[in-house]
């Protein structure tokens, strides 16, 4: 069968164009693609005591309330298991032999990339356990999407139960903290196995709290120097031990010591006091005083040195700001005396200085 090339190249041309015209329509604005709640979360955790930690970071947001996407609520799955069992386990494998621990209902505020969690206490058995955890969010039907990623703990029995009785001290420049060690771990088993201590502090029993020392401290007290008079202060303690893999592990918290430090403490009295007479004047100078929260100083003056101090002539009316002062209401020819005070940010003011005296030269 023969055929002219030239009609075969036109034909397929002209199918091209029909078939372009065909494909035109009414072209609108492009729409972006519909966003996709997630169905997975990802699961991390760790050991604290005698519990496990879990938490996961919620989708950005959920899908309509009639979508098959909706998430309801989450089911949270556990597997305990011999750690000499085989490490490979299929979504099957654990579907079927993992409990759900906890079912938690979601509401609308869990979205927007909140982090949830969940702390799941242990019972230890005579024999070390391998923990796999993993979850999944199920719509109002009880539709479930995929599993978690596996998260596998390996609980450690013998690490140190929690610090007790937690107290404190005030003074001018720290709040001093002390406690009771733990006498066993938290499996019951003696000696106790005990790395030592991290303090922590948050100023809202909302906020999370901050770590205060850089490396566990093996004392049982510690010096928090880093803080404000009048401000609000959430302390606990917790042991830190070696777990399985040598990781360490913290234990749960002391009792939490809610403290507003006060100021009732006075500063030191003014130090190093000199007098230099000029012309018609008697210059003060003093030490500044060491305390970071002096407000100022007050300078009283008398002729009589055995005069009450109480009834000694103020010369400072107002608190004087500076570690010098000149005294220009002097007359020639008599002798002065003097003394300062120190006052502080909360009104506490320091005893008496020493009594310095000169006199002024006569004309």
């Amino acid at each position: 069968m023969f055929f002219n090339k030239k009609s075969f190249i036109l034909g397929i041309v002209c199918l091209s164009i029909t078939a372009g015209l065909l494909g035109c329509g009414k072209r609108g604005l492009p729409r972006p693609p519909k966003e996709r709640v997630s169905q997975r979360a990802e699961v991390s955790g760790f050991q604290r005591g005698n519990t496990v930690k879990i938490s996961w970071k919620m989708p950005a947001r959920n899908a309509g309330k009639g979508s098959v996407l909706n998430i309801d609520r989450v089911d949270i799955y556990r597997l305990a298991e011999p750690i000499t069992a085989p490490t490979s386990l299929t979504a099957e494998d654990f579907a079927s032999r993992s409990n759900i621990i906890k079912t938690l209902k979601i509401v609308d505020d869990d979205f927007g990339g909140k982090v949830l969690s969940y702390t799941d206490e242990l019972q230890f058995a005579s024999q070390p356990a391998r923990l796999i955890y993993a979850l999944r969010f199920a719509n109002a039907s009880g539709q479930k999407a995929a599993f978690s990623n596996f998260l596998v703990i390996e609980p450690a029995g013998r690490v140190a139960a929690e610090p007790t009785a937690l107290r404190s001290e005030l003074s001018q420049d720290a709040v001093s903290l002390s406690w009771t060690p733990p006498t066993a771990n938290i499996d019951g088993t003696t000696p106790v196995s005990l790395l030592g201590y991290n303090i922590y502090r948050s100023s809202s029993a909302k906020q999370p709290a901050r770590l205060l020392n850089k490396t566990p401290i093996t004392e049982t007290q510690f010096r928090d120097e880093f803080f404000d008079f009048g401000k609000q202060y959430f302390y606990f303690v917790r042991s830190v031990s070696l777990g399985t893999g040598s990781e360490p592990v913290e234990s749960t918290e002391s009792n939490i010591l809610e403290i507003k430090p006060v100021d009732t403490f006075a500063p030191t009295a003014p130090t190093a006091i000199t007098l230099a007479v000029g012309q018609d004047l008697i210059s003060i100078f003093f030490a500044t005083n060491p305390e970071k929260d002096i407000k100022g100083y007050k300078i009283y003056r008398s002729t009589d040195k055995d005069l009450e101090l109480s009834k000694w002539q103020l010369l400072t009316p107002e608190l004087l700001e500076r570690n010098s002062f000149q005294d220009k209401a002097v007359e020639a020819g008599k002798q002065y005396f003097y003394y300062l005070t120190a006052t502080d940010n909360s009104g506490n003011v320091s005893a008496p200085s020493e009594i310095v005296t000169e006199t002024t030269p006569a004309r």
